[in-house]
């Protein structure tokens, strides 16, 4: 029977990453990839069953809608900050299989409030607020295959797990519009009558919820019984805590906003932006897609970050990011009037692919840094697996911490478009200061990061 406690692992022994290290390694990231997957998707159900309360007879304002799609954000976000520690407390096996099957709570309650147009909107908030558990659950997972790679390809692990995980954001905005059609799915349920100019239907929206439950189930008992605990990986979180003296934990944590942060608040925000200024476009066709390239580039940029350098990687992201919300900006309506969906379209998709690159490349970044700052601070007789077991643990907790930080933008994007929206009529005041938050961030990891004799080259 396969041991589910590892006492030796050193993934930077080539002959043992040869000999077991690698299938191990390899096994508990598969595990992890799904469970990542899903909880992606409940993490962002809201950015979908948003735009179609209106229609079933909820009576919530447009500022309200952008609300409960940045709600989970907010929520996971702050969650995220515990779940960064807790892998070496509690074991990366156990974590995953209990975080994951905590997702079944506001599975099942969003799929019993749908259906009831009278459902007050702080029930909706709180709803919103549990598929936090969701994003939550990155920074354990992003932490837990930390520990099993080693440094040369700590990139490419990394980018796949949160690559194809991320890719439950597309696959929740692209499977919701169709299951909800499906009255097979519905267990009896009663369906809505979703209604708008003139146009009749009928949806089952409970489904958008019911549809992922046997799913999650399925995927925490993989956890369980198919994940490893390290025992190298151990620490407590005054161990862990050090971190918060650490300036680079910092820097990275306001890098990782601007890369992560705007992938998952732009993809929170879209499908409502969409509607509000092409009105005429059915924007359910078309916002999966924005998540399903920035998943799918995050998978690319791990490798590329690997190969070319990570912040130099980094800083192209920036600069691209710029430029590209400069285009939304000029394609957009004015007052309602002209603008071009194809040119607005083409800016975010723009976005999105640079996001998921730049997550990935200063998820790249991360152990490189604390690898670096590790062996500069090393007593002379220290070993090199001692340092490199140091380096590990405290890259572990700022991935994970860092993840939390990005996390807000998934809250503060879509609130900023609402915002804009009350106070000036239109997004445009939002788009200004992300340009200008983004002119920050390439600024800062050129100086630190990726400028000749800059402070951590990495």
């Amino acid at each position: 029977m396969m041991a589910k406690l590892i006492t030796h692992w050193n993934s930077e022994d080539a002959e043992f990453w040869r000999r077991e290290g690698r299938a191990i390694a390899r096994r508990n990231l598969w595990i992890s990839v799904p469970a990542l997957f899903l909880a992606f998707a409940v993490w962002q159900i809201f950015s979908v069953t948003a735009t179609f309360l209106p229609e079933i007879g909820f009576k919530y304002t447009k500022e309200e809608l952008f609300t409960l799609a940045g709600l989970p954000a907010l929520s996971g976000a702050t969650l995220r900050i515990f779940y960064s520690f807790v892998v070496p407390v509690f074991g990366g096996r156990r974590w995953t299989a209990f975080s994951t099957a905590s997702l079944l709570i506001p599975l099942v309650g969003l799929g019993m409030a749908v259906q009831n147009p009278d459902t007050p909107y702080w029930v909706m908030q709180v709803l919103a607020l549990l598929c936090g558990f969701g994003s939550a659950n990155f920074s354990s997972s992003m932490s837990n295959i930390s520990f099993f790679f080693p440094k040369a390809e700590k990139g490419a692990a990394l980018g796949i797990n949160a690559g194809f995980g991320n890719l439950g954001v597309s696959a929740v905005q692209f499977v919701v519009p169709v299951i909800v059609t499906m009255g097979v799915l519905s267990l009896g349920s009663e369906p809505q009558v979703w209604t708008k100019a003139g146009q009749v239907k009928t949806i089952w929206l409970q489904n958008a919820a019911f549809f992922w439950v046997p799913l999650v189930a399925l995927a925490a008992v993989a956890a369980w019984f198919g994940m490893n605990d390290l025992s190298s990986a151990k620490a407590s979180f005054l161990e862990q805590s050090v971190i918060f003296k650490r300036k680079h934990n910092w820097l990275m944590c306001w890098l990782y906003l601007g890369t992560f942060g705007s992938f998952i608040g732009f993809a929170a925000g879209f499908g409502l932006l969409m509607k509000g200024q092409f009105p005429h476009i059915n924007a359910t066709q078309y916002t999966f897609l924005g998540a399903l390239i920035g998943a799918l580039s995050r998978v690319v940029g791990g490798k590329i970050a690997d190969k070319v350098g990570a912040a130099r990687v980094t800083t192209f992201v920036f600069a691209g990011m710029i430029a590209a919300v400069c285009g939304v900006l000029f394609f957009l309506p004015d007052n309602g009037q002209g603008g071009s969906f194809t040119g607005f379209f083409a800016c975010f998709i723009i976005l999105f692919a640079l996001t998921g690159v730049g997550n990935a490349s200063t998820f790249a970044q991360v152990p490189k840094i604390f690898s670096t700052l590790h062996e500069r601070m090393a007593a002379k007789n220290a070993s090199a697996e001692t340092i490199a077991a140091l380096a590990n643990k405290e890259a572990a907790a700022v991935l994970g911490f860092s993840a939390a930080m990005g996390a807000y933008g998934g809250f503060f994007i879509p609130k900023s478009y609402g915002l804009s929206i009350s106070m000036t009529g239109g997004v445009q005041t939002a788009l200004l200061a992300f340009i200008a938050f983004y002119v920050s961030c390439l600024l800062v990891n050129w100086w630190f990061y990726s400028r000749k004799n800059a402070e951590v080259p990495c």
